[in-house]
């Protein structure tokens, strides 16, 4: 599988909702950085593992969000880098504003998994 096929599989799964096929996608000490502007983050925190990455972010999104999806406009490869470009789409539960933000997100492939996550997304589009 190239790394462009991953991480493509790995929206697809999160797509459908399969969220174990999604993290067996992930190397088991992946680096995740999540956007400091994020409602659930304090500072620049930097979650390792999957585990970290289901308690900290993937649990949170639904404290904060309703029906919070990714899509996905375009997947661009380079080597061991993969950028998706897309948005975040959702209603804000505190104010109860639907959102349409744009999002990035940067990933590093080592050994055919992923092993590195950078996100860049307009959070404030997200706090509205």
């Amino acid at each position: 599988m190239t790394s462009t096929d991953l991480v493509k599989q790995l929206y697809a799964n999160f797509e459908m909702g399969n969220v174990p096929a999604a993290l067996a996608l992930f190397d088991p000490a992946i680096e995740w950085h999540e956007c400091s502007g994020m409602p659930f983050m304090k500072g620049d925190q930097v979650f390792i593992g999957p585990d970290a990455v289901v308690t900290n972010v993937f649990m949170q999104l639904p404290v904060f969000y309703d029906g919070f999806n990714i899509a996905v406009t375009e997947i661009l490869s380079a080597g061991d880098k993969v950028v998706m470009v897309g948005y975040y789409q959702g209603i804000n539960k505190i104010s109860g504003n639907a959102f349409k933000a744009n999002a990035t997100h940067v990933w590093t492939i080592k050994n055919g998994k992923l092993a590195h996550f950078f996100q860049a997304v307009d959070t404030a589009a997200t706090m509205r």
